[in-house]
């Protein structure tokens, strides 16, 4: 018997969607050829690709409450992929840290790490993506089993760190960083407020 083929709207989506996830980095790029990342370039650089970390990161939690307010089931399966793009940018994120603020200066890297507060909360954010996007893979899945489900809800966590990183870092002007915050603080309500109310209409139907 032949193996099932995925469905054609499955792989229309996935393949959008990749596309799309990309011209944030394309956008980049021409900024780069273009010479417009203003005069500070590596802050420029350092702030564009953190904001598309958290974008991916609100994104991805905000799959499921999209499946269950709409029905649609596509979203599961763009998922993972949409993760994997956190993950993508938040590499990018730190490397422009390590590289073109740093210089590969571990001593200093270490000292920020340990001292400076929003350093290490957003480093351990991205340490804490690693296993998340090592354990993205179905084999992974199934081999895991539980194990994987309990795992990658981490990813609460890590969008806790990603916006408490980004509110330590803002000096000023803290509307962007409140508005992540307040995205955050909906989504994860909405899961609270849902599993409240599936364990009342579990008590109420037994």
């Amino acid at each position: 018997m032949a193996p099932p083929q995925a469905h054609p709207f499955s792989f229309i989506a996935k393949a959008l969607i990749f596309s799309v996830s990309l011209l944030p980095l394309a956008w980049l790029g021409w900024r780069v050829w273009q010479d417009a990342l203003g005069s500070n370039p590596v802050e420029a650089l350092s702030h564009f690709t953190g904001d598309w970390t958290l974008r991916f990161l609100l994104l991805t939690l905000a799959i499921t409450p999209l499946r269950r307010l709409s029905g649609w089931q596509w979203p599961l399966k763009v998922r993972r992929m949409i993760g994997l793009f956190a993950f993508f940018y938040a590499c990018l994120h730190i490397s422009v840290y390590l590289i073109f603020d740093q210089f590969f200066d571990w001593a200093s890297i270490l000292e920020d790490v340990t001292e400076r507060p929003y350093i290490t909360v957003g480093f351990a954010a991205w340490l804490l993506l690693i296993p998340l996007a090592i354990t993205s893979t179905n084999r992974m899945m199934k081999r895991l089993g539980r194990r994987w489900q309990q795992l990658h809800r981490l990813v609460y966590l890590i969008g806790l760190l990603g916006v408490l990183h980004y509110l330590w870092l803002v000096k000023t002007d803290f509307r962007e960083p409140l508005l992540y915050a307040g995205l955050l603080a909906a989504l994860l309500g909405y899961r609270l407020w849902w599993r409240a109310h599936s364990a009342t209409l579990t008590r109420s139907t037994r």
